[in-house]
């Protein structure tokens, strides 16, 4: 089974990230991602990014992804 912290250094490892959260029961997984390769992107081309870094593992491993995508800017702008 899948823990949080495998499908987070799957991620990192395809896709330079300044933070990452991950919760997940094991088939099921949410994260909150943080990369400066989301700059200029629309949601939907984040998140397109985070399933190529995951490649064929959205299809055999992990179940379900839920996430939120943000640059540097609208994390920080987020979180001011």
């Amino acid at each position: 089974m899948l823990t949080p912290d495998t499908v987070k250094n799957y991620i990192a490892s395809a896709l330079p990230c300044t933070h990452i959260e991950m919760e997940g029961d094991g088939q099921h997984f949410f994260a909150v991602i943080v990369s400066e390769e989301f700059r200029g992107l629309s949601m939907i081309k984040q998140h397109q990014r985070v399933y190529a870094a995951l490649g064929d593992r959205m299809k055999a491993e992990v179940h379900a992804l839920s996430m939120k995508t943000y640059s540097p800017e609208q994390w920080a702008a987020k979180n001011g």
